[in-house]
């Protein structure tokens, strides 16, 4: 079976991005407009700034074009996975567990699009957010978009 890019690159990179202090938080193939971009979304528990970005991008461009995973030209950036960050792997929801969070519905539950609150548990595709009194009890499947939510304190 063939790796596809992400795959591919994250297979690559992620030992010098561990060896660096980081965590690989999500890599992404994308083409905007007329140009392919290669982004590399870094985490650390202390926060992502420009020259932790820049510190990683500096380390495994050398990696990419000696292993060569993507034919032609590409943008390659370094980012931050921000404040607010989407959810998009089992991962990324373990590694939330108890943060706010807001659900983006693909078709209305109790009357309601969206449902935000404290992210509680996740197990066996059932994804348990914390709403004042009570609880709200999701199927991976019925999320359209699972994001953290920046909360002052």
């Amino acid at each position: 079976m063939k790796k596809n890019v992400r795959d591919t690159v994250r297979e690559a990179i992620e030992p010098t991005v561990t060896e660096l202090g980081y965590t690989i938080w999500d890599v992404t193939y994308s083409k905007i407009g007329a140009d392919y971009h290669l982004e590399i979304t870094i985490d650390h528990e202390r926060g992502i700034n420009i020259d932790d970005c820049e510190r990683v991008h500096r380390a495994i461009d050398p990696i990419l074009d000696e292993c060569d995973p993507i034919e032609g030209f590409y943008y390659l950036e370094v980012s931050s996975p921000g404040i607010e960050r989407e959810l998009r792997t089992d991962e990324h929801i373990l590694a939330s567990l108890g943060a706010a969070v807001e659900a983006k519905l693909f078709a209305p539950k109790d009357g309601r699009k969206s449902v935000i609150g404290e992210l509680v548990s996740f197990e066996d595709g059932k994804v348990v957010i914390a709403e004042g009194e009570g609880e709200t009890v999701l199927l991976r499947s019925e999320i359209s978009k699972l994001s953290t939510l920046y909360v002052e304190e």
